[in-house]
């Protein structure tokens, strides 16, 4: 298993499960630390930066631990993780939703991204099957499989050590060579969709001050001023973070990169004031900033055909997408399951196993790889006249049609929430007819729907504010 971040930890535990022996290899050589708030103070990890930022743990991941791995949701829960019910906070134009049996399933979970990794680490590493050796992967090992596909046996260590394997899982994230590695034992080149998110998003974390205050208690706190997207996320033992995200071009906007106006931001946007009132909240990291984001696909599985067998992988170095829509973790854990499932279904054929992985992945995860494409260029595009377009913009429709009934429907509201936590298709929403006739009518109604109150100042104005703070 090449890394030790959330998608090696799943899949150790996922193949641990079925039966095998699994031997993580993690370049990050980090302590475990006694707690989760020392597991956030010391852990640095250089292969995987995001763990310093904001993390939605979706339902789609808390089911997935709850029908898979019960002891490590137990575990999160015990650490100081808290459940969130996503129905529990509807939209202010609209009433309490009458429960049904599917709402059981959204909800997420709310704490740190380190807290996590240290809840999945002590859990992968209590299973006598894993174990974690501290190391560099420098490139895969293979000799020629069936068909003349080489078949990776094995990778290399820093200092030239092999180190045998059965089947190699890379899990090494978004910058994982991987298909250079595969390039050196003369596969194909590895085909791979990459489009730009054109953002740059910043996050810091608090801890909260005043006994009781709670941010989950608040709802879904989430906001775009078009020049700039925001969020709060509830974290676990009296933490929470707020994010930022900007235009990746707009460079008078990167201010918002620096700790005083990071804070003075969040001072001028009433959804997020009252947590950097003085004596309600501690700052407890410097500003976070991620940049050079993109959405990636790669394919392993050329005309039916894998590039090489016995190497799958999983998660990030796979299939990437905009960290904004909180989806990482989520996938890594399913394509962590997914490669369980496949290994456990096809035995001991390596060709076979390729390519039901790569159809997995396909049916799987492969969708929110568009979707994030799709919603990162409506967030380009610019914002036409909707009166004087000749057709539906889909951009058009989103925001003026199915935000607004999301706001007021219950159908929708629903709908919208299953999707954002991954627990319906991207088009799910569109393929359901009571939710198409509530976004059209919504949409049509546009030019005579009173205007929502402003989220914060415009950009001139926030610019403006923003040249007096250090």
């Amino acid at each position: 298993m090449v890394g030790a971040g959330v998608g090696g930890l799943g899949s150790a535990l996922a193949l641990a499960r079925a039966g095998h022996r699994v031997t993580l290899v993690e370049r990050d050589q980090v302590s475990m630390p006694a707690t989760p708030h020392a597991a956030f103070d010391e852990w640095r990890r250089r292969g995987a930066p995001q763990t310093r930022h904001s993390h939605a743990f979706l339902a789609r991941l808390r089911n997935t631990l709850r029908d898979r791995n019960p002891g490590v949701l137990t575990a999160l829960l015990e650490a100081g993780a808290t459940e969130i019910d996503f129905l529990h906070h509807p939209p202010p134009g609209l009433d309490p939703l009458e429960p049904e049996p599917a709402d059981a399933d959204l909800v997420g979970l709310a704490c740190r991204r380190t807290t996590f990794e240290w809840v999945l680490r002590r859990s992968a590493l209590a299973v006598p099957a894993v174990t974690l050796l501290p190391g560099s992967v420098e490139g895969l090992v293979a000799t020629t499989g069936p068909g003349g596909i080489p078949q990776v046996t094995g990778v290399g260590l820093a200092g030239g050590r092999v180190l045998p394997a059965d089947v190699v899982v890379d899990a090494g994230g978004r910058r994982s060579p991987l298909p250079a590695w595969l390039e050196t034992l003369g596969t194909a080149t590895v085909p791979e969709s990459v489009e730009d998110t054109g953002i740059v998003y910043s996050s810091r974390f608090y801890r909260m001050l005043a006994e009781g205050d709670d941010p989950a208690e608040h709802g879904l706190v989430v906001g775009d001023l078009g020049y700039l997207k925001y969020a709060v996320f509830p974290g676990d033992n009296g933490t929470l973070s707020i994010t930022y995200g900007v235009h990746a071009d707009d460079r008078e906007m990167r201010r918002v990169l620096h700790p005083g106006p990071f804070t003075e931001v969040a001072a001028n946007i009433p959804a997020l004031r009252r947590w950097v009132e003085p004596g309600r909240c501690q700052a407890i990291s410097d500003v976070e900033v991620m940049a050079g984001l993109v959405n990636r696909l790669r394919h392993f599985v050329v005309a039916g055909l894998p590039v090489a067998t016995g190497i799958y992988a999983v998660g990030d170095s796979s299939v990437c997408t905009n960290p904004v829509y909180g989806r990482g973790c989520a996938l890594a854990l399913v394509h962590a399951e997914l490669l369980a499932d496949t290994l456990a279904a096809t035995g001991d054929d390596p060709v076979q196993a390729a390519v039901a992985f790569a159809e997995a992945t396909r049916i799987e995860i492969e969708p929110w790889y568009g979707a994030a494409v799709a919603q990162d260029r409506h967030d380009r595009a610019a914002v036409h006249d909707d009166d004087d377009c000749g057709g539906v913009d889909m951009g058009s429709l989103m925001r003026h049609g199915l935000l607004p009934a999301a706001r007021h429907d219950p159908a929708v509201f629903r709908a919208f929430m299953r999707t954002f936590n991954l627990l319906d298709a991207p088009d799910a929403m569109m393929r359901d007819p009571k939710v198409v006739l509530a976004v059209m009518a919504a949409w049509q109604d546009r030019a005579s729907r009173r205007p929502l109150p402003r989220l914060g100042p415009d950009r001139a104005e926030l610019l403006h504010r923003l040249a007096g703070a250090a």
